[in-house]
């Protein structure tokens, strides 16, 4: 299938900008109903200058699930992740993280600090750094495990970053200069870095853009050996890698946000099949 984009142009939040908070009325308590969530999302909206990032979002992801979110340019998905993560407050609506932390409140080291990773498109590693110093520096991150590192790695430091080490791919590559990796290996290493703070959830943005296929294929398998022991909300537009993590699941859900809404969601077959997400994404 030939994938063509919509051309509008993303919009992004303003760089280092945390908007205030306006005054409206906001729930302070998740539904009965969705309170086994791990991320429940109600009615967020979100301008800038007049349009529109998010449109009143509703989207509420399980705990333990892999969620894709695809969409055309301008969709939403990197202002709804902003929102997650602290660094854009909403005009209006509610996040929750669990059944008891609201995101809203929290600045965007607290969120980390609540259990939320987020990865961006471009890798952020320590060039200058091993693979295995990367890892060790995450691991400092960690409250609970920094002042041991600070003093000396315990035999369980190290066999946790062994551990992640081989699930990233890079056990054969603990001592090799970060900057010397290629562009998917440090993608993984990032990743890597992140699962040394045990997120509870990952926010992942565009993980395999500029990876070989060899590198999107092993990535796949990746995403789907962390679900169960952590959410994943995968952001891309790769349809291929898309299909790659629903492979062992058919009915794993996706979700197509545009105009800053939920324009569909179902398994990748029943949105690829919707006539609306045809027109404004996936093209003919």
């Amino acid at each position: 299938m030939s994938i063509t984009h919509t051309p509008i142009v993303e919009t992004e939040t303003p760089p280092d900008v945390v908007r205030k908070a306006r005054p409206w009325s906001r729930s302070t308590h998740v539904p009965e109903r969705l309170r086994d969530k791990v991320l429940y999302l109600d009615k967020l909206t979100v301008s800038f200058d007049g349009f529109k990032a998010l449109n009143a979002l509703t989207l509420d992801v399980e705990p333990g699930e892999l969620r894709c979110i695809i969409g055309p340019n301008g969709a939403g998905k990197t202002t709804m992740m902003d929102v997650i993560t602290g660094k854009t407050r909403p005009d209006a609506g509610n996040a929750w993280f669990g059944s008891t932390v609201d995101l809203l409140r929290l600045r965007e080291s607290e969120v980390a600090r609540a259990g939320i990773g987020r990865k961006f498109q471009k890798p952020s590693v320590f060039e200058r750094l091993t693979v295995f110093e990367n890892l060790e520096l995450a691991l400092q991150a960690d409250r609970r495990a920094r002042a041991a590192v600070a003093a000396r790695l315990n035999l369980d430091q190290r066999e946790r970053i062994d551990a992640v080490l081989r699930r990233i791919h890079l056990a054969g590559e603990a001592q090799r200069l970060a900057g010397l990796l290629s562009h998917g290996q440090k993608q993984w290493l990032e990743i890597g870095m992140l699962l040394m703070q045990d997120p509870q959830l990952l926010l992942l943005d565009e993980p395999v853009a500029g990876m070989t296929d060899e590198e999107t294929e092993r990535t796949a398998e990746l995403f789907r050996s962390l679900q169960g022991a952590h959410s994943l909300v995968v952001v891309e537009h790769d349809m291929k890698f898309i299909e790659a993590l629903t492979a062992d699941d058919p009915g794993k859900k996706v979700t197509v946000l545009h105009e800053g809404s939920v324009l569909a969601e179902g398994s990748l077959a029943a949105v690829q099949a919707n006539e609306k997400v045809v027109e404004v994404y996936l093209g003919r």
